[in-house]
């Protein structure tokens, strides 16, 4: 059974090593067998938690909020009613 680092770990899922430590240290991804090897500390990852962590990837939810999207939001939860418009006077 190969084991993998979590910067091999990483890469095999296609996200950066601070994504995938962040999100184990967070608690968004249950944390792997931690060994220690010359004084380090090191998370050793199988294939199968991989694919685990692959399958929780979509549901994690990421970023920050913007008052853009914030805004957004809002726009979209306004209903589409008409605006009443001013008639004009006739002379």
């Amino acid at each position: 059974m190969l084991k993998h680092s979590t910067r091999g770990a990483a890469k095999k899922l296609g996200i950066s090593y601070e994504t995938l430590a962040h999100y184990v240290a967070i608690g968004k991804v249950p944390a792997p067998e931690i060994v220690t090897v010359g004084g380090r500390v090191v998370h050793m990852w199988t294939d199968a938690e991989i694919e685990q962590v692959r399958q929780l990837l979509p549901k994690i939810a990421n970023g920050r909020k913007t008052r853009y999207s914030k805004l957004r939001e809002k726009q979209k939860a306004q209903t589409k009613t008409p605006v009443p418009r001013k008639t004009k006077k006739k002379k």
